[in-house]
Formats: structure tokens, sequence, C-alpha cells
């Protein structure tokens, strides 16, 4: 018979919940205005009650805001802790990152009933989230090569010339409107995965976020 004890570790460090925050509201704030931008709709009285042009501003500063914070996050993958490491995200380069991502493979197909703990993110978890910064990166460039044509010659037009070269507007369009909804896919599976895991690891999961403290699980005989 084993006896479980739990150990508190310090896990996820202040830069990286607030990248998660920060990505949490921008990417809320991007999604409402943006339904509006596609499908405009004047809730002012009159075409000087400038509405559109402030749910567009609100727009462009939360963009600013995502980018910022993906940068951010980017850039701590290589100078913060050991879980949040650019090398977290490419677990199936290693032979034991291949054999952690079949073994959660096998619990999300209930066909193993004991869940694998693991310290920081599950080796399925980070390959998704490799997938979801691909799709920040895709939505960064298309967003604002689309905002960019407001100014044909200016540095952001010429600085995103190669998006020209690659999409159509309607292209760049299309693609930062399937990207949205692959984000909001990904968000409703990310918050049923922390709240599962939360229940079956008994780790905190879902607060250290707020936190950034876990708790992890070790089995003595």
């Amino acid at each position: 018979m084993s006896e479980s004890c739990k150990f508190k570790c310090y896990i996820w460090e202040l830069p990286v919940r607030w990248c998660h925050w920060v990505n949490v509201l921008s990417i809320v704030t991007l999604a409402v205005t943006g339904f509006f931008i596609g499908t405009p709709f004047s809730f002012g009285s009159s075409a000087s009650d400038f509405t559109m042009g402030w749910i567009r501003f609100v727009h462009f500063t939360a963009a600013y805001a995502f980018v910022v914070s993906v940068l951010s996050r980017i850039i701590w993958s290589f100078i913060g802790n050991k879980y949040a490491g650019w090398r977290e995200f490419l677990p199936f380069l290693t032979v034991s990152g291949r054999e952690k991502m079949v073994r959660m493979f096998r619990y999300y197909m209930f066909m193993d009933k004991e869940v694998p703990e693991t310290i920081g993110h599950n080796p399925l978890a980070t390959t998704a989230y490799l997938a979801l910064f691909l799709l920040y990166i895709l939505m960064i460039l298309t967003g604002f090569s689309l905002y960019a044509e407001h100014a044909p010659g200016g540095l952001m037009h010429r600085t995103l010339g190669f998006m020209y070269a690659l999409f159509s507007a309607q292209g760049m369009r299309l693609a930062h409107h399937i990207s949205m909804w692959l984000i909001f896919g990904f968000v409703i599976n990310h918050i049923y995965s922390a709240w599962l895991m939360d229940i079956k690891e008994r780790g905190s999961e879902i607060s250290s976020m707020f936190s950034g403290y876990k708790f992890t699980v070790k089995k003595e005989k």
C-alpha cells in the first residue's frame, strides 16, 4: 500500500502568469470588438458619435497589448525557469517526451485510468500551446497587415510587405477570422482540461495561474 505526500512547488513565475492573463483579457476584447468591426453597427444616434471609431480604437489597443504579451512570453521562454522554457513546447523531439505524450494520450482516450503526473505542462498540452502560438502569430500578422492598409507605403505596410504577397486582402480577413474560431476551440478545451487535471491530480492546476504554486505528489511505499 502506498501513501501520498504532497509537495508545494513554485512553477509559474510572475511574467508567465501576467502574460497568461493579459492574453485572456486581450483575446476577449479583440473577439468582441472584432465581431462589431466585421459586421458594423452604430449604437450612436448620429455619425458624429464615432461609435465604430471607438470600437476600432479599443480593438487596436488590445492588439498592441496582445503583441507585447506574446513577445514577452516568447522572450521568457529563453530566460525563465525550466517549466516556462522553449524545450517544454517541443516534447516530441526526445524519446522520453514522446513516451510521456503517448501515456497522456492513452489517458485522454480512456485507455488508462491513472493520470500521468506532470509537474509543469503535460507534453500534449505544450504541443497544443505550440500550435496556439503559431495561430497567435498568424493573427498578429494578418491583423496588422489589414490595419496597415490605411497607409500604403508607410513603415508598417512596408515591413509587412511579404504578407501582401502571400495573401489577398480578403484572404487575410478569412485567415484572421478562422484563426479566431480555432482559438475559441482551444479555449474551450483548455478550460475543460485544466479543470479535469485539477480534479484528478489535485495539484491546484487552476489556482496555480494566480499563485504560481502547484502541489506535486510523490508516492512512497
